[in-house]
């Protein structure tokens, strides 16, 4: 099976899988593994990852049920499948690390994407003990969490409101026993996330006024509406704007600034703001001394 023109494209491309069953740690310990073999691509739960950036793909974790999970995983849809060979041929790696529950599901991964079969394969027994994996699933079990191997931000708009906690790590292991240190995120997936969270939308409403209120050119908020939905809120506002400041790069500050203090308040991400100038204020004193100076110079 071929994905491009020309197959050598990802014919000289190692494959390297790492297996270990569900819950056991292999994204924990993905980059370590990863960094010891000399591997700068990981391909883990639909992502496309290069040393702690997403460079492709929407973590499978995201899916609403976890048969869609093990779909998003082996690129069984079309689009994600084409997408991810549309990467692997814009960034050419010279090795690609595969995450995978089996030796089949890595096969399928690789077939799926026409990559060549392993070259090696590492198992989970191999760099972690027996403790580590009970205690990895025990977690996985209780309390649903996940571990994604970027770092928060890079996940951050794929994972709103499920977001738990940054995990940073250090090892005396990697390439000649040096010291290895990387930042990962613990997520609970859609699937399997325990409770609702949920914030009001009065709280980004008041969010939102609060920063007008401490805005030099805003006058006064006369609407908001706000939207919520699980990836994030829509917000909605019109305000009056204090005479003498540029309207649009006023408004476009203030949308920046609600954007970013609402995302570090609440770590969810906002989906769409629109804020309209529905009015000019002037103060009586400007509005007296412009007209004194319009009768001056009528003279």
């Amino acid at each position: 099976m071929q994905i491009f023109n020309n197959a050598n494209q990802t014919e000289d491309i190692k494959v390297y899988a790492f297996v270990g069953p569900s819950g056991t740690g292999k994204s924990y310990r993905a980059q370590m593994v990863a960094n010891e073999n000399n591997i700068s691509y990981i391909i883990d739960d639909g992502l496309l990852i290069n040393e702690n950036d997403v460079v492709c793909g929407t973590s499978a974790k995201k899916a609403p049920t976890k048969l869609e999970t093990v779909k998003g995983a082996i690129f069984v849809n079309e689009k994600d499948r084409n997408e991810m060979k549309k990467a692997i041929k814009k960034y050419k790696p010279e090795s690609i690390l595969i995450l995978g529950t089996s030796d089949g599901m890595i096969q399928k991964i690789a077939e799926n994407l026409g990559l060549p079969k392993p070259c090696k394969t590492i198992y989970i027994q191999d760099v972690a003990t027996e403790e580590e994996m009970e205690t990895a699933k025990r977690i996985r079990t209780t309390q649903g969490k996940h571990v994604i191997p970027v770092p928060t931000f890079e996940i951050k708009k794929d994972f709103s409101g499920y977001i738990l906690d940054p995990l940073q790590i250090f090892k005396l292991k990697g390439k000649g026993n040096e010291p290895y240190m990387a930042e990962k995120s613990i997520i609970r997936p859609t699937f399997s996330y325990l409770g609702n969270f949920t914030i009001s939308d009065t709280v980004f409403r008041q969010i939102a006024e609060y920063l007008a209120k401490r805005s030099d050119a805003v006058y006064k908020v006369m609407k908001t509406r706000v939207e919520s939905k699980p990836e994030g809120p829509n917000i909605y506002m019109e305000v009056s704007i204090n005479y003498g400041y540029n309207i649009l790069e006023t408004l476009r500050e203030f949308k920046q600034k609600i954007k970013k203090e609402i995302e570090i308040l609440t770590t969810m991400t906002v989906q769409d703001i629109t804020i309209v100038a529905k009015g000019i204020h002037i103060e009586e004193n400007k509005a007296q001394n412009d007209e004194n100076n319009n009768e001056n110079i009528d003279q």
